[in-house]
């Protein structure tokens, strides 16, 4: 296998790990701009390179073998020392141009969108890619090499990275205004045995923050309905179907609108951080270590700036209304 790899091109493996990432002929297709017959041309030779089968169909959706894996694992790798060798090569031009793939958890999706755009604003030569998932998937763009950069709250444990702390993140208990522990102050954590939580699903860095509070007030709900994305709890909360625990920064509207109000819960808000992560062994192009210094100093009043502004959309529409 290794003197066949030795002649593999690196569009090949492009159009492989493409193929890989996204799980579809077609979908790599749209992406490289190729046809599905030239596509799946490339496939067939880099199999034939190889000597073992890469892909194996499973309904309409493609499946990795074990080799598939191992192969899309480095063409990820020499994509991404590819970009890396000619971000060097700008810099060295005096060029201020370059690309940075950025990872952002689902929970600062609210946020990160103005984040971006100051830091472009300020380097409009720049490309920037936005990649948003959870936690999970998340941690494993960044093991794979599929992002340079993330934008989460807990740092990965398994592989080394480095982290720095951008802002703080705080999270609280939720319901509507008529659920009957809105109007309780001092509440204690046992009462929350007795309530059907609306929780993420695991793999979310907000599941796992929850989790680590039930842990550590032993607490064993009733019940938990697990939904998938922040909105649809938003408004499973709203209409009365249970409480939540979710970031303040997914909520800011609902909070100032009272469509949804913080219980009064012992040991809340939990503050947690936001952290700007790489892994340790990427080595951080100018582009990428200009975004993380525009992070370390402007971050926190950035986010604090967002919020503020939706307070203020609020109001407006309040006196608007009057």
């Amino acid at each position: 296998m290794s003197t066949a790899m030795r002649s593999v091109t690196l569009h090949r493996l492009r159009v492989f790990e493409a193929v890989a990432r996204l799980a579809s002929v077609s979908a790599a297709a749209r992406e490289l701009h190729l046809t599905q017959p030239a596509v799946s041309m490339q496939v067939k030779q880099l199999e034939e390179q190889v000597g073992l089968p890469l892909t194996e169909r499973v309904g309409r959706r493609i499946q990795l073998t074990d080799a598939g894996e191992e192969v899309a694992l480095h063409a990820r790798r020499l994509a991404q020392q590819v970009r890396e060798a000619e971000a060097a090569l700008d810099a060295m031009k005096g060029l201020r141009a370059g690309r940075i793939d950025i990872g952002v958890v689902s929970t600062a999706k609210y946020f990160a969108p103005r984040l971006l755009a100051e830091y472009q604003r300020r380097h409009p030569d720049i490309d920037l890619k936005l990649s948003v998932a959870n936690r999970a998937e998340v941690v494993q763009m960044l093991h794979d090499h599929v992002v340079d950069v993330a934008i989460m709250g807990t740092p990965p444990q398994h592989f080394e990275c480095e982290a720095a702390r951008i802002a703080e993140h705080p999270l609280a208990w939720l319901a509507s205004p008529q659920h009957p522990l809105a109007a309780l102050a001092n509440i204690e954590p046992a009462r929350l045995n007795e309530e059907r939580l609306i929780v993420r699903e695991p793999g979310s860095g907000t599941r796992g923050a929850m989790d680590r509070y039930l842990r550590a007030h032993r607490i064993h709900p009733a019940q938990m309905l697990e939904m998938s994305s922040n909105e649809t709890i938003k408004q499973a909360v709203m209409a009365g179907m249970g409480i939540a625990f979710l970031s303040e920064h997914t909520v800011g509207l609902e909070l100032q609108t009272r469509r949804l109000v913080r219980l009064r819960l012992k040991d809340t808000p939990v503050l947690r951080h936001w952290y700007f992560v790489h892994r340790t062994d990427k080595r951080l192009l100018p582009a990428a270590r200009a975004f993380r210094d525009f992070l370390l100093v402007d971050g926190a009043r950035l986010i604090e700036a967002q919020m503020m502004l939706q307070k203020s959309a609020v109001r407006g529409s309040r006196r608007a209304r009057r």
